[in-house]
């Protein structure tokens, strides 16, 4: 009997086929010892000849004969077939399991290609009044600050640097990039007076490196 799917790898369906194939082989030995059952209850082993060495005439001979043949030849089948299914089970099972750790290398190997490719942050927010400019922005809590106007790692000295931007920037959309869970974020802050303290309604500290 041919391995399932030949050369391809074992797919679910080629294992429901095989287990099909078991319970066809299954249902035919029950029908041969259901036929011998019928012949006088002859089973595998009980002699078809009388006494004196003749054929015994009270039951169908060639039935039995054939009946007995089938049995060992579909038992065969079916000691295969289950070989088979284990076989196809194990490789299915080894299958998955190499798609799942392939699966979490890949994503693993894309997380950590994303964080180095992610620019230096230098701040970080770590307070955001609701209804302020900052809020309504869209900026969160623990987001770092990457580029904020035109200040970034390279040339951000202190927190002076961004209240300078702040103020020369009311009023104005200031172009602000963050990273937020591993990912680049860029967020449209525009500085302006409202119901609280400064421009902006939230609090950033510099990034301790």
């Amino acid at each position: 009997m041919a391995e399932p799917g030949g050369g391809r790898p074992v797919t679910v369906s080629d294992v429901q086929q095989l287990v099909r194939r078991k319970d066809e082989v299954e249902a035919q030995i029950k029908a041969c010892y259901e036929l011998l059952e019928g012949q006088k209850g002859v089973g595998m082993h009980e002699p078809l000849v009388d006494a004196e060495g003749f054929p015994r005439s009270d039951i169908d001979v060639y039935q039995v004969r054939t009946a007995r043949h089938n049995i060992i030849c579909l038992q065969n089948d079916h000691k295969a077939l289950m070989k088979q299914v284990e076989e196809a089970l194990h490789k299915l099972h080894t299958r998955e399991k190499e798609k799942h750790a392939k699966d979490e290398a890949e994503a693993l190997a894309e997380a950590m290609s994303q964080k180095q490719n992610l620019p230096q942050a230098f701040a970080k927010v770590n307070a955001v009044t609701p209804g302020s400019p900052a809020s309504v922005s869209g900026l969160q809590v623990d987001d770092e600050i990457v580029e904020f106007g035109s200040v970034n790692a390279n040339n951000f000295q202190n927190l002076q640097n961004i209240a300078m931007v702040v103020q020369h920037s009311e009023g104005r959309p200031l172009s602000v990039t963050v990273i937020r869970g591993g990912r680049r974020v860029h967020v449209g802050l525009t500085p302006k007076r409202w119901a609280g303290k400064g421009l902006l309604g939230c609090n950033i500290v510099p990034l301790q490196r």
